[in-house]
């Protein structure tokens, strides 16, 4: 059992040297959208991943799956796969995850800050090249998307 706690930026523009951050390539897609129940492929690793209901705070609970179980699963998701590359930039005592989403959603880019607690995450000032915070806006969700 897990709970995540993360808010969720737009961001004006990319950060410099964005190719110099390490990254990950991600595809993702949706059995359930609520609850969400997703498959995501990470690099070479595979998961399934149950989420429950909030924006700001909710319960997460990821499982590894074996690459067949994946394979398998991913032709049964309803709607759009999603992928995406992940880059992971320090900041401050933080990881900014920024996604740069493939067609049909490029040029949506996306960061997200994960943090130990409410407070800390209400208390986190973010970087200039933030936008607009979407941490409440569903239409940002990924499991949104991949209906949309």
């Amino acid at each position: 059992m897990g709970k995540e706690i993360e808010r969720k930026f737009l961001i004006k523009k990319l950060p410099d040297r964005l190719e110099e951050y390490p990254y990950h390539v991600m595809e993702q897609g949706y059995l359930n959208t609520a609850p969400v129940v997703r498959v995501r492929k990470e690099d070479g690793d595979y998961y399934l991943t149950y989420k429950g209901k909030g924006f700001i705070e909710r319960e997460e609970y990821n499982l590894p799956l074996t690459e067949e179980a994946y394979l398998h699963l991913i032709h049964k998701a309803d709607g759009k796969i999603i992928r995406k590359k992940r880059y992971l930039i320090p900041y401050e005592k933080y990881t900014i995850e920024l996604d740069l989403f493939e067609e049909p959603f490029k040029p949506l880019i996306v960061a997200e800050v994960e943090f130990s607690s409410l407070e800390e995450a209400n208390a986190f000032i973010p970087p200039e090249w933030f936008s607009e915070d979407v941490t409440g806006d569903y239409h940002y969700s990924n499991s949104y998307l991949s209906r949309s």
